[in-house]
């Protein structure tokens, strides 16, 4: 048995389950945080720190076994297909982590950081006059604003549209990356 071959596999293979599973457990993390928002910046605490100490670190040491194996085994890259289809989809995957999703992480935290805002009620009352002066009746809010906060500006909206789409797509191209190391179909 070639002991290093074995030992590089284990390590390629348990990186990319410790490093890339949790990853899933985000899609159903982030709409019970949106469900509760008084609870959202933990999420979003937690997503970054499961992200950048344990995600990140394996998703790079990846790389490395998957590097190593390659020249361990002596595959000729350009004759396997799905080795270069893998490696380009993996640079892909980093590229949405580093570049997407954990500024995004970076700009969301600050944001949910204060509780969020109580919903305004349906009528305002009247607001207090100076001595003896009749009271003027408050203005009125915008159409559909009247039970609920203003919520988050647009510029945060983006950010978690953006995270979410980056977490969608990442999900996707590592499910179609283990298939291709699975089958090796070209």
């Amino acid at each position: 048995m070639d002991w290093l071959l074995l030992i590089l596999l284990v390590l390629h293979i348990g990186g990319a389950i410790l490093g890339f599973g949790p990853t899933y457990a985000f899609m159903l993390l982030g709409p019970m945080a949106a469900s509760e928002p008084a609870h959202g910046n933990f999420a979003l605490r937690f997503q970054k720190l499961v992200s950048t100490r344990l995600i990140a670190p394996l998703a790079v040491f990846q790389g490395i076994t998957g590097l190593l194996l390659v020249w361990y085994i002596g595959f000729e890259l350009f004759q396997r297909g799905w080795l270069i289809v893998s490696i380009v989809l993996y640079l892909i995957v980093l590229a949405i982590g580093f570049g997407v999703l954990i500024p995004a992480l970076r700009t969301l935290i600050p944001a949910t950081a204060a509780a969020p805002p109580a919903p305004v009620p349906a009528s305002q009352p009247a607001s207090p006059s100076p001595a003896g002066s009749q009271s003027q009746p408050a203005s009125p809010s915008p159409a559909g604003s009247q039970s609920q906060p203003a919520g988050p500006p647009p510029h945060i909206l983006a950010t978690i549209r953006r995270a979410r789409l980056g977490g969608m797509a990442n999900a996707i191209l590592v499910l179609i990356i283990v298939f291709l190391m699975v089958t090796k179909p070209f």
